[in-house]
C-alpha cells in the first residue's frame, strides 16, 4: 500500500501541462504548499486543508484582510450595474479619480489601469516624452514592472549588482542601456549618473521604501537630495508607490516624508486584492495623454474597470474614514518587529529586524542596512530557511530571499504572539541544525 499523493501536489503536475511551470507568474512557485483553495481574514487554506496565518498577503496587496466583506459587497454591486463598455466614461471611475485625487498629495490628475507595471510604463513614458529625454534611472534592488524599460539589477548577485543584470531574455539592449542604475541611500550616487549624462535624464523612478528586497528606509536627507537634484536638472521624480501607497498611510510615502514627486504610481493595496493601479500627477502633465488631446498614447481595454474601480473605492473610503486602521496595524508590526529583535538577541546570531507600518523583515547579517551593498552581506540561505520553516509551521512567509511580511487589519495580537512562538523555536532549530551560528 502506498501512501496517497497530496492534492496540492496532484493540482500542481496538472497545472504544469497547461501553464508554464505551473503558476502564471515566476515567483509564485514556492514548493510546498503547492495550491492554495481558500483565504479569509488573515488566513489561507491549502489544497490539503493546511490552514496558514497568511503575512505573504499577495505581495502586500491584502489590505484589510482576504476577502473583506466591504469590499466584496461593493463589487458585487457593481456587477448588478455596469460592467465593461470600453466607450465613454462611467460614474464609478470618476468616483474614483476624484477619490485618489483627494488623497494623495501630487494627484491633481490620475489614471488608472490593472497593474502596476502598466502604471510605470506609462510614468516612464510621459516622463520622457515630457522632457525629450531618453534615459531613466533607477536603483539597483527596486523593482518596477516586469516591462523592458525597467527590467534590470533587482534582486542582482554579487557579480552582477550595478552592472548589467536583466531580468529576463528578449530585451533589446537599447531599451536595457536606456535605464542607469544608482545606489539606494547615496545621492552622491544619483549625481554622478547626471554630471555623466548632462541633459540626458528623463526621470528618476523610486521605491520610497524599496520592499522588493525587504525595507530598506531612506533617509530624509536622501529624498529631499532626489528632489531637489531632479528638479534643478530638468528631470521629472517618479514616486513607485504602488507597494507603499496605502499600504502605510493614505497618501502614501510621499505623506510621510513630505515630498512631492512629479509623477507617482500605485496598485497592490489600493483594492484590497482586486485588480487595479494607477498614475497620478500635475494637470500639466497628465494632459499630454492622447485621452486629453495629448501626443502620449493612453489605450487599454480594461483602464477603469468598474469592478476593480468599486473595490477601490471601498478601500480607500474606509481607510479615510477609519484613521485608526494605520495605528492599529503599525502597532502589531511594532509587535512583531520589537518581538523579533528579543529573539535574535537571546540567540546572538547575526540578525537585523526592519520594516515600516505593518511591514516587518528579518535580515540575516550584522549592520549597517541602509542599501544594496548591505544586502548583499545577507545570509540568503538561512533567510529562505527561516521562511521556509515558518511556511511548515503554518505562518506563511513567501519562502524567498529578501522577501518582506505584511501585517493586515485582520491580523490580532494573538496572531502576533503565536508568530513570535513559532518564529523562536525555528530559528533555535535552525540554530541546532548549524543553518545559524552564534
Amino acid at each position: 500500500m502506498t501512501n496517497a499523493k497530496p492534492r496540492g501536489q496532484s493540482l500542481y503536475e496538472e497545472a504544469c501541462e497547461v501553464i508554464p511551470g505551473g503558476v502564471n507568474s515566476a515567483t509564485r512557485y514556492v514548493g510546498r504548499p503547492y495550491a492554495f483553495t481558500g483565504a479569509d481574514g488573515a488566513y489561507i487554506t491549502d489544497a490539503d486543508g493546511g490552514r496558514y496565518v497568511d503575512y505573504h498577503a499577495a505581495f502586500g496587496a491584502i489590505l484589510l484582510g482576504h476577502n473583506e466583506p466591504l469590499v466584496n459587497d461593493a463589487v458585487r454591486g457593481a456587477l448588478d450595474g455596469v460592467d465593461l463598455i470600453g466607450a465613454g466614461v462611467t460614474p464609478i471611475e470618476i468616483e474614483f479619480a476624484k477619490l485618489i485625487c483627494s488623497v494623495i498629495p501630487s494627484a491633481e490628475m490620475v489614471t488608472n489601469a490593472m497593474s502596476g507595471s502598466e502604471a510605470t510604463a506609462y510614468a516612464i513614458r510621459l516622463a520622457r516624452a515630457e522632457t525629450g529625454r531618453s534615459l531613466i534611472v533607477k536603483f539597483q534592488g527596486g523593482y518596477h514592472g516586469w516591462h523592458d524599460a525597467v527590467a534590470r539589477n533587482v534582486i542582482s548577485p554579487p557579480s552582477l549588482a550595478y552592472g548589467m543584470d536583466p531580468v529576463s531574455a528578449g530585451i533589446l539592449e537599447q531599451a536595457l542601456t536606456s535605464t542607469l542604475i544608482a545606489e539606494f541611500n547615496d545621492l552622491s550616487s544619483v549625481q554622478a549618473l547626471f554630471d555623466e549624462h548632462p541633459e540626458q535624464i528623463a526621470a528618476v523612478i523610486l521605491e520610497p521604501i524599496p520592499h522588493n528586497v525587504g525595507a530598506l528606509l531612506p533617509t530624509q536627507e536622501f529624498v529631499e537630495g532626489l528632489r531637489s537634484l531632479t528638479s534643478s536638472a530638468g528631470a521629472l521624480l517618479i514616486f513607485d508607490e504602488v507597494i507603499t501607497g496605502f499600504r502605510h498611510t493614505l497618501g502614501g510615502y510621499q505623506s510621510v516624508c513630505g515630498i512631492t514627486p512629479d509623477l507617482t504610481t500605485f496598485g497592490k493595496a489600493v483594492a484590497n486584492g482586486f485588480p487595479l493601479a494607477g498614475l497620478a500627477g500635475p494637470r500639466s502633465l497628465m494632459s499630454r495623454f492622447t485621452s486629453a488631446g495629448g501626443d502620449v498614447a493612453l489605450l487599454g481595454t480594461f483602464n477603469g474597470y468598474p469592478i476593480g474601480c468599486a473595490a477601490g473605492i471601498a478601500t480607500v473610503s474606509y481607510l479615510r474614514d477609519n484613521p485608526s486602521f494605520y495605528a492599529r496595524t503599525e502597532t502589531l508590526g511594532e509587535r512583531m518587529r520589537s518581538g523579533l529583535r528579543s529573539i535574535v538577541d537571546e540567540f546572538g546570531f547575526a540578525g537585523q529586524v526592519r520594516g515600516f507600518g505593518s511591514v516587518f523583515v528579518l535580515y540575516f547579517m550584522d549592520a549597517p542596512v541602509l542599501g544594496y551593498r548591505d544586502l548583499m552581506r545577507n545570509d540568503d540561505k538561512a533567510y529562505l530557511e527561516f521562511h521556509r520553516r515558518m511556511a511548515d509551521a503554518g505562518f506563511f512567509m513567501l519562502p524567498m530571499s529578501l522577501k518582506r511580511n505584511h501585517v493586515s487589519g485582520a491580523h490580532t495580537e494573538d496572531d502576533i504572539d503565536r508568530t513570535l512562538e513559532a518564529s523562536r523555536d525555528v530559528l533555535k532549530g535552525m540554530l541546532h541544525d548549524g543553518v545559524l551560528t552564534t
